[in-house]
């Protein structure tokens, strides 16, 4: 077998007794057309943590002891069905990103139809060269995606990562097929994108400590970083909720109106009144900026947890932010509270909880027997208090399907990454790790579980999916380490999930997974290698 994730949706060995090219090196990349020149070196960049000095430069002549990864123009089809959902980039219909990939004993050869095809089958390509041991084996694959929208959610705002640290997790989505970088970029502990309308968001603080943030410039270079890997990177301005950076950057913006039943309850942090002026004049300039600095289409406005407001005001503030983007040209994103404000045909949410996803006990003797809740504190009264509030959740899908919106399916029960792993699988000397990472109240689950998980389970007819994207929320993380740790392995389930549209089987993806350990420790990345996985060793091939 070969050892690709997603797995390729047809895979023939050669005909004859084809040994294919040895891995070792030295290997060259090649561009059959002028017009992939640049992808060949985007190509180049991604193997070089992996081969280093045995990779020949781009533009070296053709030599016979010197096996070829050629990047061409073809007939890249494999028969797969036209992918659903929304495309990243805007266009009216998702573009053609399947490949045929044929290893002979001369190299490797990768055709498409279109740019992002031939892309897709040198991410191919990589994993077959970094995880086959010395050989490639002779063999042919064909293979295209399910779902247009395949995303990964970074949280800069809880967890922040440098522009480079970025640009790594950039090229982890891409070598796994992934075209979607949603940046949540603001929350109540930090604002990470500079806006030059309002310079007080990223002031040094109070003691004239800086803060960090990316800059304009930094933004730029990480939207033009990700589009030569066929990324799309979304911005998420969080609003009106979750907005204390705001708040402590803008002083006297008035409180949202407070339903009666919550008045004094629970400390929060109090979203805003898009009905005052001042707020809604702040709000407008920093959505133009937002706005005008992003070269894709989108731009998600948040619309979660808004804690402390009224159903009138949450709804006004909710079509108020959709509308502020629409009049910058861009298409607004939010999470399924937002549907709360009224759904329309174009409009895209983010399904991502309901009561029953959240796993709460009832008791308080449930509570004690769940170790990750006793030792957050957990009490029968605050597992009350969320239920209560989380109970319009239910009914939010519903609210999607029947406004004839889309939705982006990042279900918490398998696809939030920031949950803890269960203590079983995890190896001796990670203990550590594993206790301190993830989300406090999620009960801690294996690989298998998040690789178990079908996007057709929800029920959601085809033509209303516009896509799948885990995320991975920063709360317990101090570094990119962190990140990858929680990403890693299961980041690869995802993918090949929303790749396939299915959930892998789980014996043939713990086999292939095995033998990615040796690609991220070659790439630098941290992992949790869960005892749910037989991993390879270098020196096995």
């Amino acid at each position: 077998m070969n050892a690709v994730i997603p797995e390729p949706r047809t895979a023939a060995p050669a005909t004859g007794q084809d040994p294919g090219p040895r891995t070792p090196g030295p290997w060259r990349v090649h561009p059959a057309d002028p017009g992939l020149t640049g992808i060949a070196a985007t190509v180049q960049a991604l193997l070089e943590p992996h081969f280093g000095s045995r990779l020949l430069p781009l533009g070296t002549v053709h030599r016979h002891d010197v096996p070829t990864l050629t990047l061409a123009l073809g007939d890249g089809a494999d028969g797969s069905p036209a992918p659903i959902g929304v495309a990243p980039d805007g266009a009216a219909r998702p573009v053609d990103e399947s490949y045929r990939l044929t290893v002979e004993a001369d190299g490797i050869l990768c055709r498409a139809a279109t740019p992002v095809g031939v892309f897709r089958a040198a991410t191919t390509a990589l994993q077959l060269l970094v995880t086959s041991g010395d050989r490639v084996p002779g063999q042919e694959l064909t293979d295209g995606p399910r779902h247009a929208w395949r995303g990964l959610l970074l949280d800069p705002a809880r967890g922040y990562l440098t522009p480079g640290e970025v640009r790594q997790v950039i090229d982890l989505a891409a070598l796994y097929k992934l075209n979607v970088l949603h940046l949540h970029l603001t929350d109540n502990e930090g604002w990470r994108l500079e806006i030059p309308g309002i310079p007080e968001l990223t002031a040094p603080a109070p003691d004239g400590t800086p803060r960090a943030f990316y800059t304009t410039d930094d933004y730029r270079e990480l939207q033009a970083y990700a589009a030569e890997r066929f990324v799309t990177v979304v911005p998420e301005i969080d609003l009106p909720g979750h907005c204390a950076t705001l708040r402590e950057a803008l002083p006297g913006l008035p409180d949202a109106p407070v339903p009666e039943w919550l008045a004094g309850r629970f400390p929060f942090v109090a979203p805003l009144d898009l009905t005052d002026r001042a707020t809604g004049e702040a709000v407008a300039a920093i959505l133009a900026d937002v706005c005008r600095l992003t070269d894709g289409p989108f731009v998600h406005v948040g619309g979660d947890e808004a804690v402390g407001a009224t159903d009138e005001s949450f709804a006004h503030s909710v079509r108020e932010l959709r509308s502020l983007v629409r009049k910058s040209g861009k298409r607004p994103l939010g999470w399924q509270e937002s549907s709360r404000a009224g759904v329309e045909p174009e409009d895209i949410l983010q399904f991502w909880v309901d009561v029953p996803m959240m796993d709460l006990p009832d008791t308080s003797d449930e509570i004690a027997a769940r170790p990750e809740l006793v030792t957050a504190g957990t009490t029968l009264e605050f597992v009350q208090a969320l239920k209560s509030f989380f109970a319009p959740t239910d009914q939010d899908l519903a609210r999607i399907l029947d406004g004839g919106g889309r939705v982006l399916l990042s279900p918490q029960s398998h696809l939030y990454l920031d949950r803890a792993y269960a203590p079983e699988i995890v190896p001796a000397g990670r203990e550590g790790d594993a206790a301190r990472l993830g989300f406090p109240t999620y009960r801690p689950l294996g690989v298998e579980h998040t690789a178990a998980w079908d996007p057709a389970s929800h029920g959601i007819p085809e033509d209303r999916v516009a896509g799948v994207e885990a995320t991975v929320f920063a709360e317990s993380v101090e570094s990119l380490d962190d990140v990858t740790t929680l990403l890693l392995p299961r980041l690869a389930s995802v993918a090949a999930a929303a790749w396939a549209g299915r959930a892998p089987e789980w014996t043939g993806h713990r086999a292939r997974l095995a033998h990615h350990g040796r690609l991220w420790e070659q790439r630098g990345l941290a992992y949790l290698p869960s005892t749910e996985v037989p991993w390879v060793t270098a020196h096995e091939g």
